[in-house]
């Protein structure tokens, strides 16, 4: 059997069930499809560290591949056009990949399967659970993470597979070309780097060297990335690091070590992150949609105010921490959860602007980019998705004085401005404004 590959956001040796299913056949085809995203919400493109991340991904796993007499074949373009021809051109007998969320992947999914003419195998993706484990059907998911934390926290988390020793080689006179240079270096306040090596440095560091896990739960809000948050999101999310693995060295740290409540809540993230992919894929299209999943109490109207989101996007508001956590994710390609959630609160709350401007804004740039989480969040803090609450607006002075007393973060990264007038003229003298009056912007 000649089999082929299609590598996702599972860039990994160790435990890939969908890699280790194509183990026997004797040649395989390992492949790795770069898509530029479609332009969405005046954006276009990715920002250059999340390329940059993702490059190292793919040589990572190349320079892994080598040691076992394997190559990876990276290709740009569209899968349903590129993998059912080199199907025909290599003679290829089983295809397989790893299941994405999102419903343009799954679209995808589903035009690939037409073309081809042999069999499409499709894998557990990048999870905690298999969909299998999950005591209620997807269209029966909770809309809410509590009952979903409550129906799934004692299930039983597979243990992570071990890296294959051995792969067969791949077809005969297939050449691989180099991958490009990056196209920037990694940013001096954030000098990771991206492959599964790193990441499972990075885990071993955060729990059993630093010993940082038992104190996540009181440090996780830090702003700064190495100061207190494990940063282990690039990892996982482009698959270079598996939840199962992160979710076993807390269990193991807890059984040499102790457990508390730190060591608990790092586990409690995976089931959010756990939580967002099961809902993007029975979300769908909704996950995309202004009024989401249809949730709000309080929707509202909104325009767009390019000056506005201009500002917002660059740094550049009247509200300086707001200013240096944008900064920072331009400069780093990172932004700790609390400042995405102070930075997303004042786009919609205090800006007035469509919620999907800003999750557009964080796509191109977070190097650590999920669909689900990225978009699911944004609908929490606009009201529209699976908050009880019905959204959540920061009074942005508070979170200041919670979050950067001294100021330290705003200075280190220009987050003071100059003031620019609330709103300017058009060519015919209209007021261009944000629709949210000064009055309202208060605390909530």
């Amino acid at each position: 059997m000649r089999e082929l590959y299609w590598l996702q956001n599972d860039l990994r040796l160790q435990d890939n069930p969908g890699l280790m299913a194509h183990t026997a056949a004797s040649e395989l085809l390992l492949v790795y499809i770069w898509q530029e995203p479609r332009p969405w919400c005046n954006l276009r493109g990715l920002g250059k560290q999340r390329q940059r991340v993702t490059l190292e991904h793919l040589q990572d796993l190349r320079e892994q591949l080598g040691l076992l007499g394997q190559d990876l074949l990276v290709l740009r373009g569209q899968p349903e056009t590129l993998l059912p021809e080199l199907v025909r051109q290599w003679r290829i007998d089983r295809v397989g990949t790893s299941r994405c969320a999102g419903v343009y992947e799954e679209q995808q999914l589903e035009r690939l399967r037409q073309r081809l003419s042999i069999p499409l195998q499709v894998h557990s993706g990048n999870t905690l659970f298999r969909r299998q484990q999950l005591p209620f059907a997807l269209e029966d998911l909770p809309l809410q993470f509590t009952p979903f934390r409550r129906a799934v926290e004692s299930l039983a988390i597979d243990h992570p597979l071990e890296a294959p020793g051995h792969l067969p080689p791949p077809p005969a006179g297939l050449t691989f070309a180099p991958l490009p240079a990056a196209p920037i270096a990694p940013h001096t306040a954030l000098p990771l780097r991206g492959g599964s090596r790193a990441g499972q440095r990075r885990l071993q560091q955060f729990t059993f060297g630093e010993q940082a896990l038992a104190h996540y739960k009181e440090t996780r809000n830090c702003l700064d990335p190495l100061t207190g948050s494990s940063t282990l999101s690039p990892w996982l999310a482009g698959g270079a690091l598996s939840p199962r693995e992160v979710a076993h060295t807390v269990y193991r740290f807890e059984a040499e070590l102790g457990a508390n409540a730190s060591t608990h809540w790092l586990v409690f993230e995976l089931l959010w992150r756990e939580f967002f992919h099961w809902r993007a894929l029975q979300d769908r299209h909704r996950l995309f949609r202004f009024e989401g999943l249809g949730t709000g109490r309080n929707n509202r109207f909104c325009t767009f105010d390019p000056r506005a989101f201009a500002r917002w996007c660059q740094g550049d508001t009247d509200f300086p921490l707001v200013n240096a956590l944008q900064r920072q994710l331009l400069a780093t390609g990172w932004m700790s959860n609390r400042g995405r959630q102070i930075s997303a609160s004042c786009l919609i709350h205090e800006l007035g602007l469509d919620w999907r401007y800003g999750a557009a804004f964080f796509e191109k740039h977070l190097i650590d980019y999920d669909v689900g989480s990225n978009y699911g969040n944004w609908q929490y803090i606009a009201g529209v998705g699976c908050d009880p609450r019905g959204g959540r607006r920061f009074n942005q002075a508070k979170q200041a004085a919670e979050h950067d007393p001294e100021g330290l973060f705003t200075t280190k990264w220009g987050g003071q401005r100059p003031k620019q007038p609330l709103y300017v003229t058009d060519a015919a003298d209209w007021p261009l404004m944000p629709d949210t009056p000064e009055a309202d912007r208060g605390p909530d």
